[in-house]
This record gives C-alpha cells, structure tokens and sequence, in this order.
C-alpha cells in the first residue's frame, strides 16, 4: 500500500481532535535500541512520562548500538503486518518507510506544539514526508568526538591529539607506556564511525559531503580517499587484539576503567562517563577526532509512528509525539544521553562543557558549511547505500591482502551499484 497524504485530512481532523479531548488510554509498543545505561535511563524517562499520562508503554529493546538488529526485527514484523506503534529509526530510512504507506501523519501535534519554529530546518527536513510530518525528532548527537583518559596521556608524557600525524605520535607512547591507545568495538557499524572520522578529518566537510551524501564517483575514486584508506588502516595497530564483536559501551568502559587511552564514538558515549560518575575536564576529555575540529557530523534520533486501528492507541502515540519535544523530556533526556537538545531555545545551565562545545559547533559549523550528515549512522544515505560501505569499510581494516587503492576502487564500485 502507498501512502497517500491528498486522503489523509481526515487523519489529521482526527488526531486534531484527539489532541484536544480529554486522554484516552492506550497502549504504544516502541521499538528502539537504547539498552547501554546511559541509553536505558534515557528511554526510562519518556517511559515514565507517558504512563503519566495514563497510557502503557510496551518496551520493545533490541540490543546493538548501529540499529542494524532493531531494523532486522522491525522490518519482519511490518512485513508480517504487525508493526510497533513507534519505531526508533533515522534519517532517509523515515522516507521510505513513509513511501512504503506504514507511517502516521504526525501534522496536528506539530502544529498545536509549533514544531516548525522550534526545530533547525536541516532536523526537520528529514522527519516529514511530501511536507507531512511522520516522525519526531529526539536529539542531537555529534559523532565526530575523541574520549581521552588524562591520566594516561599525563603518564605517557603525551597531549591530546588535534591532528592525524599528533594521534599517531602519541598512540606510539602510549603503547609503549603500557596502554591501549585506541578503545574499539570490532563490528561493522564501529569501523564505519571511525572511518568517516577519519574521512572528514583527511579530507574535509566538502570531500566528506561529496563522498556519503551526493556520492560522486570521482570523489569516491580520488588519491585523497586513497589517503582516507590508509590512514584508517593504521589505526588497527593501536587497537587491542580482543576488539572483534565488542559492544561499543564495553570499548567505552575500558577508557573509564585506564585501560585504554581514546575512544573515537559519538556522544552518547558520554552517557557512559556520566553513569560512572566521571566529570568532563577531570575525568575525561571531549574534543573533536584529529582534523574536524571545523567540522560536526550529526546523527539525530527519532521516532516514527506507524499506522494503528484503536484510539485510544492513537491518541497515546500522539501524546508520546507531544512528550518527545516538551523541555522537561528534552533536558532529562539528553543530560542522560550525553546529547544535545534537538529543539532551540533551551536553557544551557544544566549542560556540561561537552555538550556546551557541541550546542555552539552545531551552530557554527551549520553556519559555515561544516555540518554534515553521519553515513555510518544512517543520516546520509540510504541503508542500501550504508550497507555496501560497512562491508567494503570492516572487510578492509580486517584484511591483511588488501591495498587502500583496492579498497577505493571497490567502496566507488559498489555505492555506484546501491544507488
């Protein structure tokens, strides 16, 4: 079936009215996949404030930092004709679900709450469909982060690197200090974060934009994603040889806990620090991968709400739509989460100076043409598109035959046959 938004006006009456009438319990099975401990508590908070609402809240958590799992179980339970009321998913994927005609207008809530004036243009662009609201944005998450460990680079008699040439300089010491310089999780989704890190600090915002988002084939195929590749590849040394299938969050521990060095992960893995008691600019230090300090590549998560027959189970997905982006959720959520507000115009007091760097880069790298969307994080592309770079990325840090311009010639290959 197809969605047809010219049919939809009287969805839209509906939910309109729905809105306005007293609460009418119902029930809303999510689908997401925040199961770390900075994530669970953040998935606790709106758990908590809809049930206040008098609605059920039917936790459907499926492990697996990437999404990739939560994707897997989502689409066999929309093809089975049973889909969760509301589903954690990003970026173009939002469209084609829209396209596919699962999806809920979501317009009469955004409109009554002033979703449009609240929201960056760059956010709101990706939760609509043909100009109809179908998904609601929950936060801003910046991925391009390096996680240090000040003791061991004080240890190591080394500074926290600003460049790829720095990162190498003090990998070596710290290796040789008796440390891991690089926490990292060996899965697929992992790597692809690295990797484009390391794309947009090689090769910059305007490379990086043509490269994941327009997918131009002579930059897919230039001696600088050349220089990509290699740069990628030196890292392995610096990662521990237990890395393969480690969750990301357990790759984040072992900076906590002085094992390692670094961490190169969005922030979300802030939610980790903050649970462990750890405080920015003592315990740890944020600052922007080697080379994008003028750069911000953002991942934005969201909820999409897919068609239901009952009311009341319509009406408790509009409250939930509502809850997303009202100031209590948003502050508590993301102090959790270790992100920023996705809405503008909130108090900063409560934030730390992480999330205070990220808010103002957000702001100027949106200004100066730095921003751009995470490809491993499903905000660039689509999944098709991300799928063949997660194999040829992960297939060449793990290969010991193949070249970097083996890699590139393959990575130019196989977009240019997902497109």
């Amino acid at each position: 079936m197809t969605l047809n938004f010219a049919k939809k006006s009287l969805l839209g009456a509906a939910l309109s009215g729905l809105v306005s009438l007293s609460a009418q319990a119902g029930t809303v099975e999510v689908l997401h996949y925040w199961t770390s401990g900075g994530e669970a508590k953040s998935a606790a908070v709106l758990k908590q404030l809809l049930e206040q609402e008098g609605h059920q809240w039917k936790d459907f958590a499926v492990a697996g930092g990437g999404g990739e799992s939560a994707m897997t179980v989502l689409k066999s339970r929309a093809v089975s004709g049973n889909p969760p009321g509301a589903a954690q998913i990003k970026g173009l994927d939002i469209q084609e679900w829209a396209d596919l005609g699962f999806l809920t207008e979501l317009d009469a809530v955004a409109e009554k709450a002033g979703w449009d004036s609240m929201l960056p243009g760059v956010v709101s662009d990706v939760m609509k469909y043909e100009g109809h609201y179908v998904a609601v944005p929950v936060n801003v998450h910046r991925v391009n982060w390096l996680w240090a460990n000040p003791e061991i680079f004080t240890k190591a008699g080394v500074s926290v690197p600003s460049t790829w040439d720095e990162f190498f300089v003090a990998a070596d010491k710290i290796k040789a200090a008796g440390y891991i310089p690089l926490a990292h999780g060996g899965q697929a989704w992992q790597d692809a974060t690295v990797f484009e890190a390391v794309a947009l600090g090689v090769g910059g915002a305007e490379f990086y934009r043509k490269a994941f988002v327009e997918h131009d084939q002579t930059t897919l195929t230039s001696p600088t994603m050349v220089k990509v590749f290699e740069t990628f590849k030196r890292l392995r040394a610096y990662i521990d040889k237990d890395a393969a299938g480690r969750d990301w969050n357990i790759a984040t521990a072992m900076v906590i806990n002085d094992k390692a060095a670094m961490q190169i992960m969005g922030d979300w893995a802030k939610g980790e620090f903050a649970a462990a008691g750890q405080v920015p600019g003592k315990d740890y230090i944020c600052v922007a991968a080697p080379g994008t300090q003028k750069g911000f590549t953002f991942n934005v998560d969201s909820f999409a709400m897919f068609e239901v027959k009952d009311d009341g189970d319509k009406q408790a997905q509009a409250d939930l739509a509502r809850l997303i982006l009202e100031p209590e959720f948003q502050e508590t959520f993301n102090l959790n989460k270790g992100s920023i507000p996705v809405r503008t115009g909130l108090p900063r007091d409560k934030f730390d100076s992480c999330a205070h760097t990220s808010m103002d880069d957000f702001v100027a790298t949106a200004k100066s043409g730095g921003l751009v969307p995470s490809m491993a994080h499903g905000m660039s592309t689509t999944s098709a598109v991300q799928g063949v770079i997660y194999d040829v990325v992960t297939n060449y840090f793990n290969s010991d035959s193949l070249s970097a311009e083996q890699a590139t010639e393959r990575l130019a290959k196989a977009v240019k046959a997902a497109i």
